[in-house]
């Protein structure tokens, strides 16, 4: 599916959305969470090309597969973090989404301290 089907997808639903929010706003909200799984479902097959062509240039670089790994990580915690937060905003549960942001910052720094590492051991390296 393409971005032009993704748009289409969206603008019905957002419609819809606008119509069942005036009489039912409890099928409003789960409408909204389905186009919202439906919409990021679309985008997932492209994920596998991402990471075997990130995995393809890491094997060409000294770049190891654990940092692959944390990169990948790292970018999927932040895409999961931002999907909730949003969800819980279109339930108009913004203190929820915001710490859902939070967390999702939390686990990241956590994930990226063996990188940060790595590169202060390489500035340690570098210096006489």
């Amino acid at each position: 599916m393409d971005i032009v089907a993704i748009v289409f997808l969206a603008v019905v639903g957002v419609v819809l959305l606008i119509i069942l929010r005036q009489t039912r706003p409890e099928l409003a909200l789960l409408l909204s969470l389905l186009l919202g799984v439906l919409i990021f479902a679309t985008a997932v097959p492209r994920i596998g090309m991402i990471v075997n062509t990130l995995g393809s240039i890491a094997g060409k670089t000294e770049v190891g597969s654990l940092h692959l790994s944390t990169l990948l990580k790292i970018v999927g915690v932040a895409y999961i973090a931002e999907f909730g937060a949003q969800i819980c905003r279109d339930a108009q549960e913004g203190a929820i989404a915001t710490k859902v942001e939070l967390a999702g910052k939390v686990i990241i720094m956590a994930l990226s301290v063996p990188i940060v590492l790595v590169i202060l051991d390489s500035v340690l390296q570098l210096l006489p």
